[in-house]
């Protein structure tokens, strides 16, 4: 799994709300439905590129590699 930032958001209360609903809708977590809201919208502009199973594995030996090395 990718690591996650943590950031504030403020946003209006009738856009929570309706962020709650639809997450209670879709049977996700409000943090979950935001994310998904974002990549969708990231996919859409064409400003994120899905990595492919084998990058993300690729990626993972690399960090492991790296690891190995600093003990």
């Amino acid at each position: 799994m990718a690591e996650k930032k943590s950031f504030v958001l403020r946003i209006a209360t009738e856009k929570m709300e309706a962020v709650e609903k639809w997450a209670a809708d879709e049977f996700r977590s409000s943090n979950g439905q935001l994310e998904w809201i974002i990549d969708q919208a990231l996919k859409k502009a064409g400003r994120y590129k899905v990595k492919s199973a084998k990058d993300t594995t690729d990626e993972s030996i690399k960090k492991d590699e790296k690891n190995d090395n600093k003990s």
